[in-house]
């Protein structure tokens, strides 16, 4: 559903009211009936000598009109325009009435020959015959629009710029007056949101920290009696994809307060003082609704910290930062005012934003291990509606290792959209199989032209990476291997299973990174040549081995250090010199020749099983582990997984 803020909230419309519409009916309407009537007269053109020659000697004139010392409009006397024939054509109006003129209307270069000209002729003329000349300016519609028009359009071009500048019409910041108001949207009981904590899984132990403040909102008093404070701040730290706007969403559901909504950019606009007004104008709602909840999804957006890089500094940020850490804990000191933000980098925010009294407490949302994975299958398996008797959340959740509950979602969706395409009257593993390889290597590409000689060095390529995996002790278990080419650039892959940890021995990241150049190593050993299919691979065993060296301090040479540090957005200067520069490099170099060795003299020794395997790739092109079980016999240490294995069959 769709949430309003406060200020956007359904009106009941006027009837006849004023529509700026109408105003442009009105002048173009008066233009057409203007013309219209100008229109009814029977106005016949002459020249100068014919009115001399003719019209003025006949006496039929009456009097004459110079209009702007250009034009001359000429009335005929009724009597004779009633009467002679030569006026027939001038006699009535288009309206089938007397027309009281002017008859007839010509132009004069010159005001002063004319009226001389004149007076010559009208010499011997008794005054009581003589023509009446009468001098009028005027200005046409046409005149006034002439000039009217720019302005109008100047005014208009304004007014369209400072709308789009400020957001557009409708709401807070729609109008030049409002653009330092806050762009929150405000959730309270007139709208409610339907996200409630059951829709929230595989974060429980984030729900608890959560639920504390809303219960603190709803029953305060079981806290205020031990003395205790609820925490002015709760940050919610994690990857992107693994639930923090949902669990904010769950919290606003939940909490039976007013809930305020709004990005970390919405404060940062092009107008100098915009972001610290909106700050000001968002606390000041607040204050109005306490007790709330403020709720600043992406806050890295304005509170990166300050004076760090001064080649990147932005003094209306800052200034923004600044506004919203004097609101956050200042001499005001508000109750009753709970902030809740979200961020995926906590390491490039400012100190002073995340010290107690600000935001308390941080809440780390990581990616869900097995049990949680298992519990968002089961929310979002809900959704479908016909399940084959084969899915089970247990068995999706052990295949899809170090996925977010983002992408658990897109799973969930991809693998009903491939049932649907493939006619089916159910959802069965085969899809979610499929949408699971989508998710990882990316679409399906069969319609790829690839040589044979390509082929066979791709099969050899990817069977290396197979027959490393299966034999190397600490290497992650093989799910499957495959030949189609997947994506953009993926011309096959290898799909593994990790395990469930998060602390890895020296023994470990080496066979991960003899695992990762098995596929060289077998282009090397087959066809005595190489191939650019490794350079993805090389780019990963690099970084870990790079990681290894000044990171962990896996290395005996450059000793226990580390050089990370997460609080070091620059890179024009390194923390050691130039000599440990050069022996980083060299122990790098050194400790992946070591690896490519090794497995060179792994694959050799397996040269028979390699080939069964590449052999078995061109012709199935797609590889189980049950598979590979009947090719080369079963894998040797695969007894910490037997259960998870005992799922995947």
């Amino acid at each position: 559903m769709d949430f309003l803020p406060e200020n956007e909230a359904p009106k009941k419309k006027k009837g006849g009211g004023f529509n700026s519409y109408w105003l442009f009916g009105i002048l173009l309407i008066g233009l057409l009936a203007s013309q219209f009537f100008t229109l009814n007269f029977q106005i016949k053109q002459i020249s100068e000598d014919d009115f001399f020659r003719n019209l003025v000697p006949s006496g039929d004139v009456d009097r004459i009109t110079i209009v702007n010392k250009e034009q001359v409009e000429v009335y005929l006397k009724e009597d004779s325009l009633k009467a002679k024939k030569q006026y027939a054509d001038v006699r009535y109006t288009k309206l089938k009435s007397l027309n009281k003129g002017p008859q007839f209307s010509f132009e004069i270069t010159s005001i002063d020959a004319f009226k001389q000209r004149l007076d010559a002729l009208q010499s011997n003329t008794p005054y009581n015959s003589l023509i009446k000349v009468n001098n009028e300016y005027r200005k046409g519609i046409f005149d006034i629009i002439s000039w009217l028009f720019p302005v109008i359009l100047l005014v208009g071009l304004w007014m369209f710029l400072m709308r789009r500048a400020t957001g557009g019409m409708g709401g807070p910041g729609g109008q030049i007056f409002n653009i330092g108001k806050s762009k929150a949207n405000l959730y309270d009981k007139d709208v409610k949101v339907n996200i409630t904590f059951d829709d929230v899984a595989g974060l429980d132990e984030a729900k608890e920290e959560v639920k504390e403040v809303v219960d603190f909102l709803k029953n305060p008093k079981k806290y205020t009696a031990l003395g205790a404070k609820i925490p002015k701040g709760v940050l919610l730290v994690g990857p992107p994809g693994t639930g923090k706007t949902l669990l904010a969403k769950a919290m606003a559901g939940e909490a039976q307060v007013p809930f305020f909504s709004i990005s970390g950019s919405d404060f940062v606009e092009m107008f100098v003082g915009v972001g610290a007004s909106r700050v000001r104008d968002l606390f000041k709602q607040a204050r109005e609704k306490a007790p709330c909840i403020i709720f600043i999804d992406e806050i890295d957006a304005v509170g990166r910290a300050r004076g760090k890089n001064m080649m990147q500094s932005n003094d209306e940020r800052e200034s923004t930062l600044n506004q919203l850490l004097v609101e956050m804990d200042g001499f005001s000191g508000d109750k009753g005012i709970i902030m809740l933000a979200a961020t995926n980098r906590p390491d490039v925010l400012d100190s002073a934003l995340l010290r107690p009294g600000r935001f308390d407490r941080q809440i780390s949302i990581d990616k869900p291990d097995q049990k949680g994975r298992e519990q968002i299958f089961k929310v979002h398996l809900k959704k479908l509606t016909k399940l084959g008797e084969t899915v089970t959340p247990e068995k999706l959740a052990s295949l899809t290792p170090g996925f977010a509950g983002a992408e658990i979602a897109n799973v969930c969706n991809e693998a009903a959209l491939v049932a649907a395409r493939k006619e089916k009257t159910q959802v069965d593993i085969d899809d979610f199989n499929e949408a699971i390889d989508r998710s990882i290597g990316g679409l399906e590409k069969k319609n790829k032209i690839i040589s044979p000689h390509e082929k066979e060095i791709i099969a050899y390529h990817e069977a290396g990476h197979a027959i490393c995996g299966w034999y190397l002790e600490h290497a992650h278990p093989l799910l499957k291997v495959t030949i189609i080419p997947r994506g953009i650039a993926a011309l096959g892959y290898a799909q593994y299973l990790p395990k469930e940890q998060y602390l890895y021995r020296t023994e470990q990241l080496m066979d991960e990174i003899c695992m990762t150049l098995g596929g060289r190593a077998a282009e090397e050993i087959v066809f005595g040549k190489i191939s650019t299919g490794a350079q993805n691979d090389l780019q990963r065993i690099t970084q870990l081995a790079y990681a290894m060296v000044t990171v962990y301090g896996m290395n005996d040479k450059v000793g226990n250090v580390s050089f990370y540090d997460p609080q070091q957005d620059t890179t024009f200067t390194k923390p050691y010199s130039e000599d440990t520069a050069r022996v980083i490099d060299d122990e790098v170099r050194k400790l992946i020749d070591d690896a490519y060795q090794r497995t060179l003299n792994l694959l050799t020794d397996k040269r028979e099983q390699l080939n069964k395997l590449a052999k078995a790739l061109l012709d199935k092109e797609i590889l189980f582990k049950t598979d590979l079980e009947e090719l080369i016999g079963k894998r040797a240490f695969d007894e910490e997984l037997a259960s998870a294995s005992a799922n995947i069959a």
